[in-house]
């Protein structure tokens, strides 16, 4: 690439085309964004009226904080295709502050706010474990990713999961879920798949592009005229809504929360790691350590303008990475256009009613494809590692996978270790990388920063071909 010539990352493509690809980011992600909420939401036992704000916030918040790490800032802002979402990592802290009466919303928003400041502060040190992240460690980490995610996909497909959390009589507990796995729903995300592999098999160019997009359309129409998809909620939204900073009032700041969310932090910055360099990679796009360090702190102030929002802690979302593999197209301001969509959501609730009412088994048929590709991804890295001359390596890559696997085989593995030890362990993709990392250091030793850019480099060139 000559020093004239534009990377594919920083390419502007036409306005329409930008807006559709953006809507595709949208989609894939919008079931896994207002979910938090809706969790926290409920757990407070919030009039619905509040519910539906927190949304509003989460979507607005969503789009702000993508912008921030898309578009970037002096020292903020990975500027890679990103799409950032509420973690899920944090579900389980904020659920036991959410019981605990004397730190409640204000406590949790407290907590948050703290945790992005101190995201902020922590990102330089974060990003100097880029020596730690040799291909043999990234390309596992990045294939466990994609085997996580796949779990997420299955149960969209069918129609969410498998047991639901209901309170009966005052006590929580979990049923089956009657719609899971019906021949229906099954057939959507089937025809869902179908579509999208046949726009990418026979479509060119932009309709290739947008294939997923085209499938969840296409999906969506199947599923309204089958009477699955409904319209009742669209027609109750209302057009506009105002997002007020601290429209719940004054944060509150309680020790234990805090130290809490400040631990989920960085087991989100180092998800976060494992997904820029899987972006470095898919978009041929060297992610050295300034950059890192410019992502991680994205991520320390999307959470801050989330606490202040009314919303929760940020991170970026892995379902968007797969649609980049997917579709080849590699510029970051389609994900700043989906941002834009997002901020769009949050002021008009009809519209994101509109987006909300997409059955789950429609986006199932388009999940199979993205997640796979991000597993894909992490095994086309492995072929370049030599596993014939460096029998170590077979021992990296296999232990890890086993580790990273344990939240999806047996989600109750860990459950008589520490309550307050549940946000490291309940995530397959730290726990992949910590023992891959340790394994690697073990066996390999650490290289030096210089070897660990060039290793980068090496690999996201290996990628554009």
């Amino acid at each position: 690439m000559t020093a004239t010539e534009v990377h594919p990352v920083d390419q502007i493509l036409p306005t329409p085309r930008l807006l559709a690809l953006g809507l595709q980011h949208v989609l894939v992600m919008y079931a896994g964004a207002v979910a938090v909420p809706l969790i926290i939401g409920r757990a407070l036992k919030l009039p619905p009226e509040d519910v539906a704000f927190l949304i509003s916030a989460d979507l607005f918040a969503c789009g702000l904080a993508t912008l921030v790490q898309c578009i970037g800032f002096p020292g903020v802002g990975i500027r890679l295709p990103v799409m950032m979402g509420v973690t899920f990592a944090s579900v389980g802290p904020m659920l036991s502050m959410a019981a605990a009466p004397d730190i409640g919303l204000l406590g949790i928003y407290g907590s948050v706010i703290a945790a992005g400041i101190f995201g902020i502060l922590a990102a330089p040190f974060i990003s100097r474990l880029l020596p730690l992240f040799p291909p043999v460690v990234t390309g596992t980490i990045i294939m466990v990713i994609g085997i996580s995610l796949m779990r997420v996909g299955i149960n969209w497909a069918g129609g969410g999961l498998p047991t639901l959390t209901k309170v009966v009589d005052g006590v929580p507990g979990a049923f089956p879920n009657p719609g899971y796995g019906q021949l229906q729903g099954l057939g959507i995300a089937l025809f869902v798949l179908l579509v999208i592999l046949g726009l990418i098999k026979w479509g060119t160019g932009f309709i290739a592009n947008v294939s997923v997009l085209l499938g969840i359309i296409a999906g969506a129409i199947l599923a309204s005229l089958l009477g699955v998809m409904h319209f009742e909620k669209v027609a109750a939204a209302s057009w506009g809504a105002i997002v007020i900073p601290l429209h719940f009032g004054m944060p509150q700041f309680h020790l234990v929360p805090v130290v809490t969310m400040c631990i989920v932090m960085i087991v989100v910055m180092i998800e976060s790691l494992g997904m820029f360099l899987a972006l470095g990679e898919i978009t041929g796009k060297t992610v050295d350590r300034d950059a890192l360090t410019r992502g991680l702190r994205a991520d320390g102030v999307g959470t801050l303008l989330g606490g202040l929002f009314n919303t929760f802690p940020y991170t970026s979302f892995s379902q968007n990475v797969g649609l980049v593999s997917v579709t080849g197209v590699r510029s970051r301001w389609v994900t700043v256009a989906g941002g834009g969509i997002m901020l769009l959501l949050g002021l008009l609730p009809k519209m994101a009613a509109l987006v909300e009412a997409v059955p789950l088994v429609v986006l199932g048929g388009a999940g199979l494809v993205m997640f796979g590709m991000v597993a894909a991804t992490g095994a086309r890295i492995l072929t370049a590692v030599d596993f014939r001359n460096n029998r170590f390596n077979l021992f990296v890559v296999a232990i890890s996978v086993g580790f990273g696997m344990i939240p999806l085989a047996a989600p109750n593995f860990f459950r008589n270790l520490p309550h307050d030890l549940q946000p490291l362990l309940e995530s397959g993709i730290l726990l992949c990388a910590l023992v891959a990392v340790i394994l690697n250091a073990f066996f390999n030793g650490v290289g030096s920063k210089e070897e660990a850019e060039a290793g980068a480099a090496a690999a996201a060139a290996t990628a554009q071909h």
